[in-house]
């Protein structure tokens, strides 16, 4: 069947993208006629060279030196990018910062304030100084156990200014997930948030602070962040009494000047470390390379995204998630980024979509699961809001079904690009999202990313179209991680993405890239489903089940009996309702109908809750594990750990 068109863009949008500019300047620049997507996606991945070099020009970023070879090793891992180039992030997010905001912040419970341009470089280049002072040199970590605000895009703002690496986490992550975390990479000091409001309730985080001071033994510092400062008149301290090991932040920049060096660093030098979920063992540690990141990024957001000088930018995220290092890159295009950090729930489900009208955004981020949730409360924004200057809504975290397609259109606003975006935390960007120059078909993922060698191989390491198989990525990439923390001989990198088909990228998605270059991902590869040898992808159940207006969530996962694949599937059902024979045959009806007999579980039970990573993303491994008599690995990476109590009363029915 036939996807259906649900947007296209117009030719007045399609000429004055950013895009649309690059085509121009790659057709200047090598004598060519490209004039479509297909033929730039084309000439990107047959001139992976050329591409990343036209898109180093055309960014203007900053950078000193000169390289002999583009990729001085193409082999995967190992690839070396633009050797002899140095080259500072903050010294490049500074230059485009041309518009007089660099920042909109909304805090629950304290609202909303700007912050200009001009403050956010003062403050940061104070703080740049004080952690000199402090002893912090290229190469050091700095960790923020910090909440959604400026504070925290201040200190990797700050950091990266010296050749320092950045790494954070979230407040509501638990002290054994962020001591697994934190110790492994010894950070010398600590921007910790002194509380959050979330849900309508105040959260103190100081005794977790120290818990994991006293864990971690390489912290020097600690700056500890007020519970609201706007960096103009008000500043708000709730604790009253602080360690002595503590310092306010406002008290450590107090008596510093500003200094406007930045420490140019090696092109491959570390910016951040970010982390795996940890849900099969101690999280690994990512590190991501300044110059490959920049370059990923600036293309993203500036070319795919079309995010243009003076537009606000939001990505509704934590400071644990890929996407806030995604969001901050907004300022790499010169955009002013916003910062949500809250419950999109309280005081009531309209709070997001309200915001997202008063602030006028131009690009609002967000996921399935919000606009679902949005869905079931019969939230219909277009009849409460003002979307003038809403232009694209990008969501990730989860595969987008058709449903959440049709329902942006019907419900947000008929004009505009919706863009699934994929990629993940390895890689710190995308290898999937949108384009201004592509329609928007339900279901799918517009296009494959510029420079991105996707394919989708089967189980012989072939390459198909057409057909459902592994994402791969055969050719290197800037953005690919420089090494894993403290992974000797790259043994822990060459076996999480390489081991599979060796010298292709194995992502560890289950996709489908359709004759238009659409695709359509099933869900994980890990994760995926083999009843009868048939492989099916778990986001192929998600899409149909959390349709029915009587299932909130849910969650599938297979265990083997007798040598055979048994599918069981949990739902949560909406308040007040039970799990009825009725409405199991309904359940089961739908998947049959929609998808195929294949598709229909052995087994549905009711549950209150589903496990998830503190990114929001489904743990069907737990599950698994869980049913087939083994413990889960590491509780403290899930978000909600106490939903697996649950799934114990299953075990006995099912085995």
């Amino acid at each position: 069947m036939e996807p259906k068109l649900l947007w296209s863009p117009s030719p007045e949008r399609q000429n004055s993208s950013n895009l649309k500019r690059f085509i121009e300047f790659v057709n200047k620049r090598h004598e060519l006629e490209i004039t479509d997507y297909p033929g730039i996606y084309q000439f990107s991945i047959d001139n992976i060279e050329t591409f990343w070099e036209d898109i180093l020009r055309f960014s203007g970023l900053i950078y000193s030196g000169s390289y002999q070879k583009i990729i001085s090793n193409t082999e995967m891992p190992g690839a070396k990018w633009f050797e002899g180039v140095s080259l500072n992030y903050t010294e490049n997010v500074f230059s485009k910062l041309t518009g007089e905001y660099a920042i909109t912040s909304y805090r629950e419970g304290y609202g909303s304030f700007r912050l200009k341009s001009t403050r956010l470089k003062e403050v940061t280049l104070k703080l740049a100084s004080a952690m000199r002072q402090s002893g912090i040199a290229k190469g050091d970590r700095v960790a923020a156990f910090s909440a959604n605000i400026p504070e925290a895009v201040m200190g990797l703002l700050a950091s990266a200014s010296i050749g320092a690496i950045w790494s954070s986490c979230s407040p509501d992550f638990g002290t054994t997930a962020v001591i697994d975390r934190f110790g492994q990479i010894k950070p010398k000091i600590l921007f910790a948030s002194e509380s959050y409001e979330y849900n309508g309730k105040r959260f103190d985080c100081i005794e977790k602070i120290k818990e994991i001071v006293a864990a971690v033994p390489s912290f020097e510092k600690v700056i500890l962040i007020p519970a609201f400062q706007n960096f103009e008149n008000d500043t708000l301290h709730l604790c009253q009494s602080i360690p002595e090991s503590f310092i306010w932040f406002d008290d450590y920049i107090a008596e510093q000047s500003e200094i406007t060096g930045f420490e140019q660093v090696e092109f491959s030098h570390p910016l951040y470390i970010l982390y795996s979920s940890g849900t099969t063992g101690i999280p690994k540690c990512i590190v991501h390379g300044t110059g490959g990141t920049m370059l990923q990024h600036y293309k993203e957001l500036s070319l795919h995204t079309d995010l243009k000088h003076g537009e606000k930018l939001l990505y509704f995220t934590t400071t644990g998630w890929m996407m806030w290092n995604w969001l901050v890159s907004g300022m790499l295009a010169g955009a002013e980024i916003v910062l949500f950090d809250g419950s999109v729930i309280y005081p009531d489900e309209k709070v997001l979509w309200e915001f997202v009208s008063n602030e006028e955004i131009d690009v609002f981020g967000t996921s399935p699961k919000f606009l679902s949730i949005s869905e079931k409360n019969q939230v219909i924004p277009a009849k409460l809001f003002h979307y003038n200057k809403l232009k694209t809504i990008l969501s990730t975290g989860s595969p987008l079904t058709e449903n959440n397609y049709e329902w942006v259109y019907k419900n947000v606003k008929a004009d505009i690009q919706l863009s699934s975006i994929s990629g993940g935390t390895d890689i710190v960007s995308c290898f999937m999202l949108g384009s201004p120059l592509l329609p928007v078909y339900s279901g799918e993922i517009q296009c494959r990313g510029l420079g991105m060698k996707v394919e989708v191989f089967i189980a012989e390491g072939e390459s198909v179209s057409g057909k459902k198989g592994e994402l791969v990525c055969t050719a290197p990439f800037p953005s690919m991680p420089v090494k894993f923390w403290n992974d000797t001989g790259d043994k822990k990198y060459r076996d999480a993405y390489f081991s599979h088909f060796p010298g292709a990228w194995r992502h560890g998605d289950y996709i489908m890239i359709n004759e238009r270059g659409g695709i359509v991902v099933y869900g994980r590869s890990d994760a995926t489903l083999n009843p009868g040898g048939v492989r099916i992808g778990t986001a192929e159940i998600y899409r149909i089940v959390e349709e029915l207006d009587e299932v909130s969530d849910s969650i599938v996962c297979g265990f083997e009996s007798k040598g055979e694949i048994e599918v069981f599937l949990f739902v949560v059902l909406k308040p007040g309702l039970e799990l009825t024979p009725d409405l199991t045959l309904k359940i089961r009806k739908s998947l049959k109908s929609k998808a195929s007999p294949r598709h229909v579980p052995h087994r549905i039970f009711p549950v209150t809750d589903i496990p998830r990573t503190i990114s929001g993303k489904k743990v069907e491994m737990a599950i698994t594990k869980l049913l087939s008599g083994e413990e889960p690995d590491n509780r403290e990476a899930l978000a909600n750990p106490e939903s697996l109590q649950q799934f114990y009363i299953f075990k006995s029915s099912i085995s």
